[in-house]
């Protein structure tokens, strides 16, 4: 059973996900980067580019998903260096600090609140994000060309796309249309009919919102909604 909530970090979410018996659902893109912890193990998980399943035996997990653009600054490496993968905290922190930290969370009552305390302490410490960053992201999220996005921030399609590689993992064009497929889904799920779902997100027509889904989420939009319902 998945459940979120907003952290008290800007823009962040904390949720939890514990077994349900349903069957495991795929991870989607979204533009965003985790911290998780689960079993013992503090674990990032990059931003991903395809539909990802989760690996090994079902396991309950906390995490903390900051807001697109933000971890890398908290995490000390750039999000093209983490992109379609997980990997544990002590690749990235000294060892021993990450086993201290991983103590602490097992031996909280609430182990999502002493996650989310952890980021807390370390974004006090980071620099902080960019507001450049924010605007990306909430002018591509709302379906603003890239170029236009571009233009509006100073910024040549070179050093935009410099800068969207260490923050998002990739460049502004698969940005957008991670965050297309978001601004997609969330229509639909909301009753929003198919046609009109790919008109207000920005495709083309309605095959291209299916080519879309299918590729960026592994399976097509009418059985990812029937699964995300089960769920």
């Amino acid at each position: 059973m998945y459940a979120e909530w907003a952290s008290r970090m800007p823009g962040a979410v904390v949720w939890t996900n514990r077994p349900s018996g349903g069957g495991a659902l795929p991870v989607l893109p979204d533009g965003c980067m985790d911290l998780m912890w689960s079993e013992g193990r503090l674990i990032v998980a990059g931003p991903d580019t395809r539909a990802s399943m989760p690996a090994g035996p079902p396991a309950p997990y906390v995490g903390v998903r900051f807001f697109p653009g933000t971890a890398p600054a908290l995490l000390g490496v750039p999000a093209h260096a983490l992109r379609d993968r997980r990997v544990d905290l002590a690749d990235l922190w000294p060892a021993d600090g990450v086993r201290r930290l991983a103590a602490r969370i097992a031996a909280a009552g609430d182990p999502a609140r002493a996650l989310e305390e952890t980021a807390l302490r370390r974004a006090a410490d980071a620099e902080p994000p960019d507001p450049l960053l924010r605007h990306l992201v909430d002018a591509l999220g709302a379906g603003r060309p890239v170029g236009a996005t571009a233009d509006e921030l100073g910024l040549s399609a070179r050093q935009l796309h410099r800068r969207s590689l260490a923050a998002f993992g990739y460049g502004p064009k698969t940005l957008a249309r991670v965050l297309r497929l978001q601004r997609a889904l969330a229509l639909a799920r909301s009753g929003i009919p198919s046609a009109q779902t790919a008109t207000r997100a920005g495709y083309a027509d309605q095959a291209h919102l299916a080519r879309d889904v299918r590729e960026l989420a592994g399976m097509p939009l009418g059985e990812l909604l029937r699964r995300s319902a089960l769920g």
